[in-house]
Formats: structure tokens, sequence, C-alpha cells
């Protein structure tokens, strides 16, 4: 049986007062802040005259934006939707907000269009205005996200028990093409604390056939520094002197 790497085969979990809740958000959530985040510190050191590194740093925004489509998507047609069929308008606010990010990231396309073509101080000038902008649609998301976190999730938690969040949550999963799993899986890797890395780890072992599972913890690996790497190797029991994967590197 071929089985892929999955990211978001476990969902996280969070604690509402005593109890541990299923959370559809906060796993992806911090794959896409670490995309973010990324993604604006390298659009913000562009060297406009280097136009092979220009193509570069406007190829991984590009494969953000795109992934951020994505995400609404999936938020829409199974989060959104849960939400409004027992609470109606109760998703309104992060509706909302989800159709102002789609003129955004329409903007930062046209916006990324010009840097690609323009020359000379035109580059510059247009650079710098793409990186402004943005610094504001990642500024947007980050309070964005919070509040599908908070004000979403205890909607959530509110109209759905757990068994049902995961059957939302499998269906959404299950709605996602391989290399978008993949794509996610770069920046989770890195971006998740190491109790919640090991969690997800620790259940892909017990569930992947041998050979994709050691191919995960080559770019678990290659992802993570000595230290991150070696409790990682730790909590799940494996060498630490697991191979990388160097062709596991899609971004």
């Amino acid at each position: 049986m071929h089985t892929t790497l999955d990211p978001l085969a476990r969902t996280s979990t969070t604690t509402t007062n005593t109890q541990q809740r299923v959370d559809l958000y906060g796993s992806v959530h911090k794959a896409l802040r670490s995309f973010m985040a990324d993604t604006l510190v390298r659009v913000g050191r562009m060297d406009v005259a280097d136009g092979d590194g220009v193509i570069a740093d406007l190829a991984q925004l590009d494969a953000l934006l795109h992934l951020c489509l994505r995400h609404i998507h999936h938020e829409n047609d199974f989060v959104h939707c849960a939400i409004e069929a027992r609470r109606p308008t109760g998703a309104r606010r992060t509706a909302d907000d989800h159709r102002e990010h789609f003129e955004h990231i329409a903007a930062l396309r046209a916006d990324a269009f010009e840097v690609r073509y323009a020359t000379g101080p035109d580059r510059a000038a247009q650079a710098r205005h793409l990186y402004a902008q943005l610094a504001l649609f990642v500024a947007n998301n980050l309070q964005h996200m919070h509040v599908e976190e908070t004000v979403n999730n205890a909607t959530l938690w509110a109209l759905y028990s757990d068994a049902e969040l995961l059957d939302i949550h499998e269906r959404l999963r299950a709605s996602i093409g391989s290399e978008e799993h993949m794509q996610v899986a770069h920046w989770m890797l890195q971006a998740l604390n190491p109790a919640e890395r090991a969690a997800i780890l620790g259940e892909m072992k017990q569930k992947m056939p041998a050979e994709p599972f050691a191919a995960l913890l080559g770019l678990a690996r290659s992802q993570l520094d000595g230290n991150d790497w070696a409790k990682l190797a730790a909590a799940l029991g494996v060498p630490q002197a697991t191979p990388m994967c160097g062709p596991c590197i899609f971004i």
C-alpha cells in the first residue's frame, strides 16, 4: 500500500477548561504562519538586481498565495459550512474576512507581476510596494487566524462533539491532494513545538508502512535543527542517524 505524508492526519487538541477538544485550526495555522513569515522576510530582502533571485522570491510568494487560496476554500467548504448548518450567520465574521483575502491575494499577484517585469529604479519601487502590501496581508491574516482559533473554535465546540469534528476533519483531509499535503508538511514540521511534532509523527509511525515513514523521518530531519531532531528521535525511539531526505524539499 502506498502511503503519502499527511500532515493533517492528526488534528491538534486545545484545552478548554479541563477538557481536551479537537482543534481543526491549530496545526495548519502554525504552518501558514511559518510560511507567511518566511516569505515576508524573503520579499523584504529581495535583491532587485538579481534576476534569477527575483524569480525565485516571487515563486515562493506565488506558492504562498496559492496555498492561502486553497486554505480559504477548505475552511469555506467544510468548517464554515459546519458552523452555518447549526448556527446560521455564526461564521459571518470570518467569511467576510475571506472575501477580503481573495481581493488582497489578487492585488498581491498583480503587484508581483509588476516587480517581475519592471526594470531599474522602477523595479526597486515596485518591490518596496509589494513588501508593504504583503506585510499588511500577513498582519490581517494573523488577526484573522486568532479569531478562528478562539471565536470559531468556541462555536464549533458548542455545536459539535469531538467525534463529529474528527469526521469533518477527515472529509476535509480526503479532499486535499498529496502535493498540497507535502507543501503544508514542509512548513508544519518546523513550526510545531516538540510535543506537537512528536504526537503527530508518533501517530503516523503507528499507521504508516516502514518505507514511507522512513521518508517522513528524512523530511523531518532535513527541516529541524540538531536539538529539535534529537528530541523527536528520542520521542519516537528512532536512530538519530536517520538519513536526510534531499528530494523531499518541496518549497
